[in-house]
């Protein structure tokens, strides 16, 4: 049994044993020594004599460490079977030094292992919230699930311009590019338009395409999610963290996907033989120790900033969700600092 003993009490426990000893003046050097091991030997007794159901209630604490605000942040450390469920148990007492260490700006966030199912992080998992162009990713994930033709031409109209938030966009009414390329800068760089093109150009029109989205999402059991449009940019499109692992599970299945929101810029030519240059809007796709498989951000005022990740860490398929977190920079400051604390976590369950 591994028995730990906080800093300050290790140190209390020492000055009450010089205490003793020099009030006993006559005292023997034998004696010293055992007036000095008697409170380790108390201790000892304390312990041991603890019951097996407060041992428990101990060890499961340590193993799931919340703060009394039941919308703070909590850590999760999943139990696997034989010696590595021994591993995490020993390891839950360093839990609550990365608790603290874990101070993320993101109202929500969301973190599991995707091949043991294990929650790393939890913050506010359930909640129902605006997602933004997170919504892209489903929009994605139905296009390639259509076989539609990649190379057809597809034609920016005037039903594509936001006229409720006005959001910029460099493709003009008129401009054409092919689904592909369509796709591609909706993905990579969150292109509406493009998005709202995609749906358009669906057998069926935008009604067909939205259902198709919703009957996606239900197939992959988000019971949580709802859609209106292919953009993102109503905040009538809602699901949770928990499902929108779901998302980026089914989305990884599709190497299109993969490339397309992971590419760091692209290019395309419209008329007039111009070209348009394109950068990701997650910049971290762009740095070499991140191993990213799926990557998609969004805004708007309702949802604030988000970020979705499957990523690799620590040699663990990791899934991140980010909803709602303040500043423009604090969803990728976020990102870091889950990687780091994944990586301890997974370092601390090898010991």
């Amino acid at each position: 049994m591994l028995l730990l003993f906080t800093p300050g009490t290790h140190t209390d426990a020492q000055a009450s044993t010089r205490n003793k000893a020099q009030n006993t003046q006559k005292a023997s050097a034998g004696a010293k020594k055992t007036a000095i091991k008697k409170p380790v030997a108390k201790k000892t007794v304390k312990k041991s004599a603890i019951k097996p159901s407060t041992q428990k209630t101990r060890l499961a604490s340590r193993q799931n460490v919340r703060t009394t605000n039941p919308g703070a942040s909590r850590i999760q450390v999943g139990l696997r079977s034989s010696d590595s469920h021994i591993a995490v148990q020993r390891a839950a007492p360093n839990i609550e030094p990365l608790t603290s260490q874990a101070m993320l700006r993101s109202e929500i966030a969301f973190v599991q292992d995707l091949e043991s199912a294990d929650i790393l992080y939890d913050k506010n998992s359930d909640e129902v919230r605006p997602i933004a162009s997170i919504t892209k990713l489903m929009t994605a994930l139905v296009v390639a699930e259509a076989g539609l033709p990649l190379n057809e031409q597809i034609q920016i109209s005037d039903a594509d311009v936001d006229r409720v938030r006005y959001s910029r966009s460099r493709l003009a009414v008129g401009t054409e590019l092919s689904r592909a390329d369509m796709l591609h800068l909706a993905l990579m760089s969150s292109e509406n338009r493009a998005a709202n093109a995609l749906g358009r150009y669906y057998p069926g029109g935008m009604p067909a395409f939205v259902r198709a989205m919703n009957d996606k999402a239900r197939s992959l059991g988000m019971r949580n999610t709802r859609f209106v449009e292919p953009t993102g940019l109503s905040s009538e499109n809602v699901s949770t963290p928990r499902d929108l692992v779901q998302l980026l599970r089914a989305a990884s299945k599709h190497p299109l996907i993969h490339r397309y929101t992971t590419d760091d810029k692209y290019e395309v030519a419209v008329a007039n033989g111009r070209q348009l240059l394109y950068n990701n809007t997650n910049r971290l796709v762009s740095k070499s120790d991140w191993d990213i498989k799926i990557s998609k951000t969004g805004f708007i005022n309702e949802a604030g900033e988000c970020l979705v990740m499957l990523t690799r860490i620590d040699n663990r398929e990791v899934a991140i969700v980010l909803l709602n977190s303040s500043g423009r920079y604090s969803r990728i400051g976020d990102a870091v600092r889950i990687r780091t604390l994944v990586e301890n976590a997974g370092n601390v369950a090898m010991l």
